[in-house]
């Protein structure tokens, strides 16, 4: 009885930090909704958290999230089996890339993660289990759909738990692709046949967010129907004997979107790219005929001191661009964007975006450059087929009980493998 009233006390201290972090106030797919303010392509939102005392603008923390920040960056500190610290931009990007340079946390039972999120519940993941040092998850979802279990792939990597690296999402229209180090690790075209056509590609304005989560509270969790099975992908109960706390460090990101910025605008109910609109047009999207600017599309950032996080920050003005991208030729820094319109006020956007990347995170904790062409230099990083999750994380049917209590962290993610 005392762990039943225990399990509940959790369920109900942490049902409103999961509500904030893995569910949408307002599902473009099924209502109209609010724009999504955006980036802008060619304004790089750079931020080197080392150098901060609070919460740098630009991000926001879910509710029951207290961050310290430190030389080695925001410190994502987990203290309690409810705690779910929690970061997230303001911002959306609608296509991109975004890469970060993080220490995931130790821990049986803690899950550290770095994903983008759209507010119809398109995600693009990457996690870490504090169990083992040995391999991060890629993954992702369409539209919230947990109907199957097939989606993650492990990586391996030497340090995973124990070193820094540089993580990045390269995500365009026609493929996303996941790079450890500057090296591409996974590619997902659009047509996967994991995307049942492109309908399960993510493919809509997506915020960031960074978190630290308990995968599995205790013991009593390890042993519910309902939870045992994130429980055993986790990796076991998490302990707090002794005042035991588990952090999550992430030193920097940069944030590119390859969209026109203003505001992202479902215009339908159908979560496809072509019902994005933004309001943006002026000379970067292409008021009137055709233009072309150069648009940011590094696999990781090249900053290397604080001073280059004053990324440009000018916007242009306009109403109407339709966002259509494509990716074609590849650059080791940026890429050229070609847009032409037809009518006074709507405007069709074609970006190119970097392809593959090379190199390593650098000692100072600055994410690499890219060259534009792949490298051999982690041999480690080969790719493990999607369906090795299944041996980590058995697939069951969840209900609100594991919602409530395994997830306290970031998207979906939990529920997939």
């Amino acid at each position: 009885m005392r762990s039943t009233i225990s399990t509940a006390a959790v369920l109900l201290s942490a049902l409103s930090a999961v509500k904030a972090q893995t569910f949408t106030d307002c599902n473009p797919t099924l209502k109209t909704c609010p724009s999504d303010p955006g980036y802008g392509k060619g304004n790089t939102f750079f931020t080197d958290f080392s150098t901060s005392s609070t919460t740098p603008s630009g991000w926001s923390l879910a509710d029951g999230t207290t961050m310290t920040y430190d030389s080695n960056g925001a410190n994502f500190k987990i203290a309690t089996k409810t705690s779910a610290p929690t970061m997230s931009s303001e911002k959306y990007i609608m296509f991109g890339n975004v890469s970060t340079y993080a220490k995931a946390s130790p821990g049986t039972g803690i899950v550290s993660s770095f994903i983008l999120e759209s507010d119809d519940l398109d995600e693009l993941d990457w996690e870490w289990l504090g169990s083992t040092d040995t391999s991060v998850e890629s993954n992702f979802f369409g539209k919230g759909n947990v109907t199957t279990y097939d989606r993650a792939i492990y990586h391996p990597l030497t340090k995973a738990i124990t070193g820094w690296h540089t993580y990045t999402i390269q995500w365009t229209q026609d493929y996303v692709k996941w790079l450890i180090d500057g090296v591409e690790v996974r590619n997902l075209p659009f047509n996967d046949p994991l995307t049942h056509g492109g309908t399960q590609f993510p493919q809509t304005p997506m915020k960031i967010k960074l978190g630290n989560w308990v995968g599995c509270a205790d013991a009593a969790a390890a042993a519910d129907p309902k939870t045992q099975g994130t429980c055993q992908w986790a990796g076991g109960p998490a302990s707090f004997d002794n005042d035991a706390t588990y952090t999550m460090l992430v030193k920097n990101i940069t944030i590119d979107d390859a969209g026109c910025g203003g505001d992202y605008t479902y215009t339908d109910l159908t979560g496809m790219y072509q019902s994005i609109e933004s309001s943006n047009t002026g000379s970067n999207c292409g008021a009137s005929g055709s233009s072309s600017s150069s648009v940011s599309a590094s696999g990781s950032s090249s900053a290397t001191s604080a001073a280059s996080s004053k990324a440009s920050s000018a916007t242009s003005t306009g109403t109407g661009g339709v966002l259509v991208e494509t990716a074609s030729s590849v650059s080791s820094s940026a890429s050229t964007a070609t847009g032409t319109g037809s009518g006074s006020n709507k405007s069709t956007l074609t970006t190119a975006t970097a392809a593959t990347a090379t190199g390593a995170s650098t000692a100072n904790g600055a994410a690499s450059k890219t060259t534009g062409t792949a490298s051999t230099t982690s041999s480690g990083l080969a790719q493990v087929t999607a369906n090795a999750g299944n041996v980590n994380k058995p697939a069951h049917k969840y209900g609100a009980l594991d919602a409530a209590v395994m997830v306290l962290g970031l998207g979906v993610g939990y529920l997939v493998m």
